[in-house]
Parts: C-alpha cells; structure tokens; sequence
C-alpha cells in the first residue's frame, strides 16, 4: 500500500464518514478513509442502504447502514430529468437515523475510542446542523474541483428559473452562446446543463449546500494546489474555514476495490494488442444517460474516425434500451475487432495502459483526475451538475483537452477525436497534461503541496 510523506501518528481516535450514495461520492470517501486510516485514525463509515458499499473489501472499517427510504423511489424519477431530487430527498429522508447513529455512538459507554470528527459529503448539507446539535466538529468532502464551488458561489442560479432548453427556443443563439457575466468562463448553454430541467431545485441545493460548508469546520478537496492555485487563494477569503487540497486521492492507493458494477478485465489483454497512444477510450460515468440519437451519433463519429476504440456502455445508458440493442445497423459486424464496448471497465488501469491515446469522458471529476494523473487529453461530451464547468477548465483552462460544443453530433465527434490524436493541436495538449502529470507526483512526495495538506489536516483533526 502506497503511503507519501511522513506524518505524526495520532492517538486512537475514531473518525465517522458519510458518503453519498453515488459511486462518483463513494469512491473518494473511502479512498480518503484509507488515506486517514493509514495514518492511525480508526474508522465508521455510515452508508445508506441504497448502493450500500461492500464491507468484505474493507475489513479494517466499521460499517453502519441507515434506512434512508431511497431504494423504494430511486427507479421512479429519471436523473436527467431532476438531478437534484434525489440529492434533496436524501438530505430529509437521512436526519433522523443519522443523529441517532451518532448520538448512540457518542454516549456508549463502552466504546474504546473518542469520536474525533464527522465528516460527510458536502452534499449532505443537514449534517451540520445535526454535528453542532451534538457539539460534534463536522468536516466536508468536496468531491468536485475548486473551480466548480467558484462558480457555483458566483451563478445566480434563482435567475434561472426560465433558462432551459424550451425556454431559450425563442432566444437568439448569439445570447445562448455568450458568456455568463458573473462567471465568463461558462456559457449560458452550459448553465442549462447545470441547472438541468429545473433551476429552482438546482438553486436551493446549490445554496444549502454552500451555506453549510462556510460553517463547517473545514473543508478537504479531492485537488492539488498545483492545478487550481486562483481558485485555492480565492476560496481561502470566501470560505473563510480551513481548507485541505490533499489530492488526487487515489494516487495513495491501488486502484479502488469500492466500484459498484462489475469491471470487465479482458479489455487489458485486447489493449496490449493495440499501437501505443492509438485507443479512443469512452466512458461517460456512471450515472449519465443519452438518448437513442445521441448514440447512433456516438456510434457514427466511432465509426467514420477509423481509430481502435474502447467503449464503456452501461446498461440502461441509452435511454428505452436495455444496452446495445439500439446501435446502428451492421454497426458490430462492420468495426470487428478494431473496438470492444463492455458494461464497465477497470478505468484507472485503462488510462495508465500504453495503448491509451485519449479519452472522451462526461467530465466528472473522478475521471478528469484520473486522466490527468495518467497524463491522456479528454475530449468531453459534459452531461449536468459540475460537469460542464469541468470541461470548460479543460479545454479553455488547462488547455489539455477538447468541448464538443456541439454536444452528440458526429462530425464534431470526429473532428474532436482528429483534433487530440491527429493534429498538433493534440501534440500540445498532450505536452501540459504530461506536466500536470508530473506536478501531481510532485505534489504527492515529501514536501510536497497534497503531502503538506494532509500533515496539516491530521494534525487539524488531531486537535479536536
């Protein structure tokens, strides 16, 4: 087990981790469990029953599963649909059973060890409340970047409420194309993708959700001060809380053992085939769907561009089909073995694997950390939530990757792929991305920016 830097052990303390139960929020929870738990902290991880992690991979944690009433509805409500729904529903359905987990736990007489801290996902916004009732410091998990808090800080979301698809029918697509002037990165399209098909929801997750990290007792970040410096200094005077950027997390360990599909391994004997740097790899999360459209476009693009490709299809994906049904006709026949589609892959393995040459990716966080730590340019294709103000930090930012403006329209799919592995455009990107890949491994190492981060959030969490 990989471990960077040297920090002081603690005393026995306990710490109590809440993840949301979505794989983009477990993964990160329980790769900085490990961090911690490496580093003398014992560890409870309260877990809802829906997507409930495996506990046999992790026997060195306590797991605790609360009824939260989601598994019932989970399949009634399309995601796209109402991203925030769930997200809401959750942050009701989890209070009661939550404070008495805790409270049980803080008054047991018997128990070996103090409670230290609890520390949730930021998107469980009702948990401070519950922590400053039981005089308990609650710490949060941003599992997005900097620069999404940022602008998420910045957007009146509120103003939005007739800003979506139907509503811009009638707007001038020079005014659906301008840049939002509280944030100018972002394009009023991308904060349709933001928000959705409903603002008001979006607007009142987004506000708790900050209110609540301002008064918690710091905040840790699944970044590295390298990649968002601005954002870093930025944050620092408007959460005026500490703040730990330790990351990328799962650079301290092996690759996670917590996914919650099935990886499908016989893809790495396929890429040893392949040219070096000649894959497409595609994976649009697991979470995002498309409709049937959008994936003939996909299959298309694939198709016409003529270069080996791996893509990752969950089943359901595809909006009315059950998985591969709806491809083009012949579409399998006429590819053969120049590309594979599974269900689900071993990601991190899959970008660190030579053979590797871009990856076209939905643009969440994981994945863009991922892909920077393996040093492969994106092209992406962002769906919803935090996702299209990561992509425009890569494409306008960082400069490491590609926006298909255009979303899932096949001619932009073949001239964004061109663009990475083709053209020296592609050559450039792939030059910053192999320094960012280096200051990560920097930023990791003994007196490093992630390394000092996590000494200070140790002994941080040490002093409570």
């Amino acid at each position: 087990m990989e471990t960077h830097g040297s920090v002081t052990t603690p005393r026995c303390r306990r710490i109590v981790l809440f993840p949301l139960p979505f794989q983009g929020h477990i993964n990160p929870m329980l790769q900085l469990a490990n961090i911690l738990h490496t580093h003398g902290f014992k560890i409870t991880i309260i877990h809802t029953e829906y997507n409930s992690p495996n506990p046999s991979n992790y026997p060195h944690f306590t797991f605790k599963s609360i009824n939260e009433g989601f598994s019932e509805i989970a399949d009634q409500i399309p995601t796209i649909t109402d991203a925030t729904y769930y997200l809401r529903y959750l942050n009701k359905t989890c209070v009661d059973p939550f404070r008495d987990y805790l409270a049980g736990l803080l008054a047991d007489p018997a128990g070996e060890e103090t409670v230290a801290c609890v520390i949730t996902d930021a998107g469980f916004y009702f948990a401070q409340a519950v922590a400053d009732d039981l005089k308990l410091p609650r710490i949060v998990l941003r599992t997005s970047s900097l620069g999404c808090v940022l602008a998420f800080d910045a957007l009146p979301f509120h103003s939005y409420i007739n800003l979506t698809k139907e509503g811009l029918s009638n707007t001038p697509i020079s005014d659906y194309e301008a840049s939002v002037p509280e944030y100018p990165l972002l394009k009023f399209k991308d904060v349709v993708k933001i928000i959705t098909a409903h603002p008001q929801g979006m607007g009142d997750f987004i506000t708790n959700t900050l209110k609540q990290m301002k008064t918690s007792s710091g905040i840790i970040w699944n970044t590295f001060k390298e990649l968002e410096e601005s954002a870093l200094e930025t944050i620092s005077q408007d959460f005026p809380i500490p703040s730990f950027p330790i990351g990328p997390f799962h650079k301290y360990f092996p690759a996670s053992s917590s996914s919650l599909i099935e990886q499908d391994r016989t893809i790495l004997s396929w890429l040893d085939k392949q040219s070096p740097k000649s894959v497409v790899y595609v994976s649009f999360g697991s979470v995002a769907h498309i409709t049937k459209s959008e994936f003939h476009e996909v299959a298309h693009g694939l198709d016409n561009i003529g270069l080996p490709f791996l893509w990752v299809v969950r089943p359901r994906m595809v909006d009315g089909s059950e998985w591969l049904e709806s491809l083009p006709e012949k579409f399998l026949e006429r590819i053969g073995d120049r590309g594979r589609i599974v269900k689900w892959s071993p990601q991190q393995e899959v970008l660190a694997h030579p053979a590797t040459g871009c990856f076209w990716t939905h643009s969440g966080w994981n994945s863009i950390l991922e892909s920077i730590c393996e040093g492969v340019p994106m092209i992406c294709s962002p769906c919803f939530g935090d996702q299209p103000i990561n992509a425009r930090y890569v494409s306008d930012v960082w400069k490491i990757g590609v926006l298909l403006e255009d979303g899932f329209e096949r001619v932009g799919i073949e001239t964004g792929i061109k663009q990475v592995m083709m053209d020296k455009e592609g050559e450039e990107m792939r030059e910053r991305i192999s320094c960012l890949k280096e200051k990560v491994n920097l930023s990791l190492d003994e007196g490093g920016s992630s390394c000092e981060s996590l000494n200070n959030l140790v002994d941080y969490i040490s002093s409570f």
